[in-house]
């Protein structure tokens, strides 16, 4: 079927003022019709359907709406994508037929508990209603393969290849005690010098990165139902993590100090309070002391634990890094969270999470029995960069030239931009947040899937906010775009800002 013919057809179903979706959310209503077109027998089995740019162009609808529709028909099975083909109608469809309109009275629960087994959860249909890699994480805001040239390769391969020469079989096992031992005393001795985190290396837990340890500790601390307070906006995949773990999220603002509690909410008693006080992520403001104090004060009090995520700390370009929340804590209530993949490479999957001394034994029992997490060849030959020194080559290496990024970025937005956006969290990191004045209701969705007309990635501040956004903006990534291609493709986004913003 040609896209402006199925997007008529799903314009006229997609508009009923009687449809039971009307007040649903505008990819699940996307979704509810054209599964119900698919049912119906409007779109045949084996049918092609238009690539998803161009059916968000006919239907006028942003491109992450329509991949979040056609990714749950394609889970749920209506859809099947073959690789450099397209995307068909499935020629065997799931044993459903279209709801009746006495059906659509019943509630969500009772129709969940009507489908077929192909039908995802209620937390599986909430989980993927969008696609966190597509929408939220910060990549390269200039096209073309991520910039390596930094990290040492050819050392990295000869590390990893004394240990498979040596075949030490102990190494090809899962790991049942947290980790490879060596490398958790290198992690400890770092954290101690640079993080004045406090911590024995048993309590460091060798993890395969944020997600695991977030989900690990929710799983651990925390039941379903329980109350888990995160920053707004807050880091997708914090939110993903302790959604699939059945918790209550209760958003809470952010201002230039950090996590703000309202009134309302120092009155509450969560069981888990997420938070990146080294560099909010995506604003990038820092937690005061007094804040912090007073949030540790709380979790004492309310015997509630804090999840620390310390995801890129080593890059701060202004003074030095700030010591950790961790490090302040007189009662043993806080988490500490790390990774290599911000500092080494992204697929390493290695990090790191440091648990309060009477939980460490329940945390080596769940992630063993969880995870079997494995790699130790891996985090061998991670201890030895580490205690060689070339971590800490690698991490001034790359602060001058993630520095030199940035400062020509910023030098770029200011330059055409000015007064008229403001530029959040650029003191470390990396990526910017560029701010836009509430006043001019910007659309920085529409800027986005301009940018990526135009070959450029970059993320709607918007779309990080739990609720209404409170503040529009773009979250721009430096960090893997080649030095000398920064300028130019600065050049172009602050271009298209600008056109947007007149």
């Amino acid at each position: 079927m040609r896209s402006y013919d199925l997007a008529e057809l799903l314009l006229t179903e997609l508009h009923r003022a009687d449809s039971p979706h009307a007040n649903a959310p505008l990819n699940r209503r996307l979704y509810h019709t054209m599964r119900s077109t698919i049912l119906a027998g409007h779109l045949t089995a084996g049918a092609q359907l238009p690539s998803t740019r161009d059916l968000a162009r006919d239907l006028d609808l942003s491109r992450n709406t329509v991949m979040s529709a056609v990714g749950q028909l394609a889970a749920e099975g209506y859809l099947t994508a073959q690789q450099g083909s397209g995307t068909y109608v499935s020629d065997t469809l799931p044993d459903q037929r279209p709801l009746t309109p006495a059906s659509h009275a019943r509630s969500r629960q009772a129709e969940a508990e009507s489908t077929n087994s192909r039908d995802l959860s209620q937390r599986g249909s909430l989980l993927t209603q969008s696609s966190g890699s597509q929408q939220f994480e910060v990549q390269p805001f200039a096209p073309g393969a991520i910039e390596f040239t930094d990290f040492p390769i050819q050392l990295w391969q000869k590390l990893q290849a004394k240990y498979w020469r040596s075949l030490d079989r102990d190494l090809l096992d899962y790991g049942q005690e947290g980790g490879y031992m060596p490398l958790r005393e290198a992690i400890a001795q770092y954290l101690t010098l640079s993080r004045s985190v406090r911590v024995k290396p048993e309590q460091v837990l060798i993890t395969s990165g944020t997600q695991q340890a977030i989900d690990l500790t929710a799983r651990l601390l925390t039941d379903h139902g329980d109350e888990a307070w995160v920053e707004n906006p807050c880091y997708w995949g914090a939110r993903r993590a302790l959604q699939s773990a059945g918790l209550t999220l209760r958003p809470v603002d952010v201002d230039a100090e950090g996590i703000a509690p309202s009134a309302a909410d120092w009155q509450r008693n969560p069981r888990l309070i997420y938070v990146t006080p080294s560099h909010q992520y995506p604003l990038g403001h820092v937690m005061s002391l007094q804040r912090r104090r007073a949030l540790l004060t709380f979790a004492a009090s309310r015997r509630c634990w804090i999840f620390e995520d310390d995801y890129d700390s080593e890059f701060r370009y202004t003074g030095r890094p700030f010591a950790s929340l961790q490090g302040l804590d007189e009662h043993a209530q806080v988490l500490y969270s790390g990774t290599f993949s911000k500092i080494m490479y992204p697929g390493i999957r290695l990090g790191y999470l440091v648990v309060p001394p009477d939980l460490l034994e329940a945390f080596n029992t769940g992630l063993y029995d969880l995870y079997r997490p494995g790699q130790l060849m891996l985090q061998a030959a991670l201890t030895d960069f580490i205690t060689e020194g070339h971590l800490n080559t690698l991490i001034r290496r790359l602060r001058v030239a993630y520095q030199a990024r940035r400062d020509e970025l910023a030098r770029r937005i200011q330059q055409c931009l000015g007064e008229r956006v403001r530029i959040s969290g650029q003191d470390s990191g990396l990526h910017l947040c560029l701010v836009f004045d509430p006043a001019q209701h910007v659309d920085d969705e529409a800027i986005a899937e301009a940018a990526e007309q135009q070959g450029m990635t970059v993320r709607p501040l918007s779309r990080y906010y739990i609720g209404e956004p409170q503040q529009r903006g773009l979250i721009i990534g430096y960090a893997y775009v080649p030095t000398e291609r920064v300028v130019p493709w600065a050049r172009k986004l602050c271009e298209l800002i600008r056109q947007r913003l007149n």
